[in-house]
């Protein structure tokens, strides 16, 4: 199986925002057109049954024209267009929290924190790769997805991360919502030291390989357009500290000026704190 790389350098995170309840009801009804499920050999029927059941998507013998979910003995992948993917953070992951090479990523130096119990949301969770930096620095994290072909990627990828003897507790400190972040935000009682938001990047004029690759997922979610939204349900949860993950030279998230900003070759990290 082909599976898309979605490392940093790619600063391309699968993420959702707000979109009104009126509007997601929509985009499941467009949903329902453009993807099946394939339930393979070993997949567990309960999972495929429950993920139709919720998305109104039919359950097929073979790959549909779209895009087709697969819940086989290797967990959930998607296919279209000639591309496949499956989150796997062993592929992914590993390297960069391994070995020392943790303390050199620029989101976990944002999120530097010595608190005992620290607990972070990732409110555009996608396929979680940013989460599970926080995860690994410590933090117990509440990853809100509400698109449900991206929130059944992830689930299982941390599934089967949990299995890995080396990165299985970091997933234990991952617990996947699958609801809108913006309005679970505003429902929440409980303290929260950072939330962490990464709107989906606009399209490229030009696109590599890895590209069309994400255009596999963006095919399912767009980016973000209600960003002042999603910027204001986060202060009003009062955590410690918002961080925001953006491209080197885009204007700051809902135009509001970050306390301070941590600079890469091609992202930036702008840090609200409170």
């Amino acid at each position: 199986m082909e599976k898309i790389m979605m490392a940093d350098e790619k600063n391309q995170q699968y993420s959702s925002c707000k979109e009104g309840s009126l509007g997601n009801e929509r985009e499941n009804n467009k949903m329902n057109n453009k993807i099946v499920v394939c339930l393979g050999k070993g997949g567990q029927r309960d999972m495929a049954e429950s993920f139709a059941r919720k998305t109104g998507a039919p359950i097929v013998d073979k790959p549909g024209e779209y895009l087709t979910i697969h819940f086989d003995s290797k967990g959930v992948s998607l296919s279209g267009f000639g591309l496949t993917y499956q989150g796997d953070f062993a592929e992914t992951m590993m390297h960069r929290v391994t070995n020392g090479r943790l303390q050199h990523e620029m989101l976990v130096k944002a999120a530097s924190s010595e608190k005992e119990g620290r607990k972070a949301i990732d409110a555009t969770a996608g396929m979680g790769e940013d989460a599970f930096l926080l995860a690994a620095q410590g933090y117990e994290v509440t990853l809100y997805e509400q698109n449900p072909v991206v929130a059944a990627l992830l689930k299982d990828a941390i599934r089967r991360a949990k299995k890995n003897q080396i990165l299985k507790d970091i997933a234990g400190r991952m617990k996947v919502v699958e609801a809108d972040s913006v309005e679970s935000m505003s429902k929440l009682l409980d303290p929260v030291d950072v939330i962490y938001l990464d709107p989906m990047f606009p399209a490229r004029q030009k696109s590599s390989l890895i590209n069309k690759k994400l255009q596999l997922i963006q095919k399912l979610e767009p980016p973000c357009s209600e960003e002042t939204d999603l910027f204001d349900a986060a202060l009003k949860v009062g955590p410690s500290r918002i961080i925001v993950k953006r491209p080197l030279k885009s204007e700051y998230l809902a135009g509001r000026e970050p306390s301070y900003t941590l600079k890469g070759k091609a992202i930036r990290y702008d840090c609200y704190v409170l």
